[in-house]
């Protein structure tokens, strides 16, 4: 619970500087979604941790349904106002906790969920959730960071991710997400890994992260060995973090 409470904590200030924020806003990911599924427009989708609501807003006018959910009030309240200003009327926003879904069984054929489980406590149970409420042949879409399979570079990304966001509690490796998923009963049909850029100043002041463990941070990013600095790309001009490249993976799992 504190995990969750830090979560609501940490979202709930930031609201607004993730609605703006362009490496949710404006992701190429987005579209890839969007081209992973056949849509009819007679689908009720749920969006998991709407966020700032652009998976929620991307897929409005495909879907004749958007359920966008969200555990922070503020988020949702950004998320409502962002996606309502750009007309669509066909969304529905719920205050809920992604690893105990207030939903019925198998009432919904499409789950997505984009730039989040790394926040849940409970993965696996978000993933029986999501099962639990896709109708037979629905399918889940994920979409979030993950870390390499070597045990240094998953240390050190999640370090980072940590010492940044207190309320980040895990990315997890790919081999880890495929075995999850189909230990519940998913089939995965189609995924892809691409590389993500993360400017520094923009990565740290999302969450407004103070000018000492800003500096803080940079001296782990100096000190990290050359592995590491060549595996995430790290860019640096003097003793100033420019960027760094880290993962994340986008995959579409049927219900069996």
């Amino acid at each position: 619970m504190s995990i969750k409470r830090d979560v609501q904590k940490q979202f709930g200030k930031s609201a607004d500087s993730y609605v703006n924020s362009a490496i949710h806003k404006e992701g190429n990911d987005l579209q890839k979604l969007l081209d992973l599924v056949s849509l009819n427009g007679k689908e009720q989708l749920l969006d998991v941790a709407t966020g700032g609501g652009h998976t929620a807003n991307a897929f409005a006018p495909y879907v004749k349904r958007v359920t966008a959910l969200d555990l922070t009030s503020e988020m949702l309240a950004a998320a409502e106002k962002f996606i309502l200003s750009n007309g669509h009327q066909n969304v529905e926003f719920r205050k809920g906790d992604a690893e105990n879904l207030p939903f019925t069984d198998e009432v919904f054929d499409l789950v997505t969920c984009r730039i989040a489980p790394h926040h849940f406590p409970d993965v696996n149970k978000f993933i029986e959730e999501v099962y639990r409420v896709l109708t037979p042949s629905g399918q889940f879409l994920l979409d979030d960071n993950v870390v390499p399979e070597l045990d240094e570079f998953d240390l050190f990304y999640n370090t980072i991710e940590k010492w940044r966001d207190y309320s980040h509690f895990r990315a997890w490796k790919k081999s880890e997400w495929l075995r999850m998923l189909e230990v519940v009963g998913f089939e995965i049909h189609e995924w892809h890994r691409f590389a993500k850029t993360f400017h520094f100043d923009s990565w740290c002041n999302r969450m407004k992260l103070s000018v000492e463990e800003k500096g803080k941070l940079a001296d782990y990013f100096l000190n990290a060995s050359q592995m590491i600095k060549d595996k995430f790309n790290i860019v640096f001009s003097g003793d100033q973090v420019i960027s760094f490249q880290g993962e994340a993976i986008i995959l579409r799992a049927k219900k069996n």
